[in-house]
């Protein structure tokens, strides 16, 4: 297949590139940046820039965005312009070429304040039933993005990849890279709100394949959770029981290592419907990582460990760095 990847010099886009022409696909990057993944360089808001790119493609994979950390440095014109206007001149150009799957890559921070249950509250269960509410432009933009989607369902098969972290970038509040490792916050997060890029690549490749049969959907991308909704109550207020409960190594290895578990966590993202639906099978869970720990082994994919970090900025801006 001819692939259409947005977004290619970026995290996301390379993990996605790389793992195309791996599979024997064309994969054609367009990118602001070039790199050894973009074919072409120019902007997903520029309509003629799209259509050039859109001959003859079979698929897009549309990874291109401003992220949040980019909240504190771009205007909410930029993100308008790149988020929404981008994506709408991408699904009316792949109407227009006769593209036959289209998957956008969104993002948990849709659901914003939804996420965050008040005081005393059990953990929120999230699915894809949770209504967002956005905190902020970069959740606007994404959610407006996925609502253009829907609006194409009847002229184009088109899928929504909510996709939880996978960055490898230092965690953007203060207080938890003061207190807790790197590596320890990131393999905390598995339990709840990390997916490997590995998986999230592989995720969108079966959409890509599933998108003519489903016609529309969105689909929460994070690691296996462990837990179920009888935890919430107790994972809110005592997350480390709860999980040394159902990991009885667990404290053993972190004691071993100087870790901790967070006190409590306050959501959990379910990726049930992406399993049954898509038939994604994430590998990297809290299980796989906490083995791979024990064994002396990186916790990161080979994939993750290819594409390294990309940073959102050519200079450094608190934890995001080139």
């Amino acid at each position: 297949m001819r692939v259409l990847v947005t977004g290619s010099t970026g995290h996301l886009g390379e993990a996605l590139v790389r793992v195309l022409r791996e599979q024997g696909h064309e994969a054609i990057g367009i990118d602001l940046l070039d790199s050894a993944c973009t074919t072409a360089t120019g902007s997903i808001a520029d309509r003629e820039f799209v259509r050039h790119n859109l001959a003859n493609v079979d698929a897009v994979l549309h990874a291109a965005t401003l992220h949040k950390p980019h909240v504190g440095t771009h205007s909410r014109r930029e993100f308008v312009d790149t988020n929404i206007t981008g994506t709408l001149n991408l699904l009316e150009e792949s109407v227009r070429a006769g593209v036959g799957s289209f998957v956008f890559t969104s993002t948990t921070s849709t659901f914003g304040k939804a996420l965050t249950p008040r005081p005393g509250q059990p953990a929120a269960w999230i699915t894809e039933a949770v209504t967002p509410v956005p905190r902020n432009i970069y959740g606007v933009t994404k959610t407006a993005a996925e609502d253009l989607c829907a609006l194409f369902r009847a002229e184009l098969p088109v899928l929504v990849l909510r996709t939880a972290r996978f960055f490898p970038e230092g965690d953007d509040r203060d207080d938890v890279r003061t207190a807790y490792p790197d590596a320890n916050v990131k393999a905390n997060e598995y339990l709840y709100r990390r997916v490997d890029v590995q998986d999230v690549a592989a995720a969108h490749l079966l959409a890509m394949a599933k998108a003519p049969e489903l016609g529309f959907g969105k689909y929460i991308l994070s690691a296996t959770t462990p837990f179920g909704p009888d935890d919430l109550a107790e994972l809110s207020g005592n997350a480390p029981e709860t999980v040394a409960r159902l990991f009885p190594d667990q404290p053993g290895e972190y004691e071993r290592r100087g870790w901790r578990m967070f006190p409590g966590l306050d959501r959990v993202y379910v990726n049930e419907k992406a399993r049954t639906e898509l038939g994604w099978r994430p590998t990297y869970d809290f299980r796989h990582v906490l083995d791979l720990l024990k064994a002396g082994e990186d916790p990161r994919s080979p994939l993750a460990r290819a594409v390294g970090a990309k940073g959102y900025h050519p200079v450094p801006t608190g934890p995001y760095t080139a």
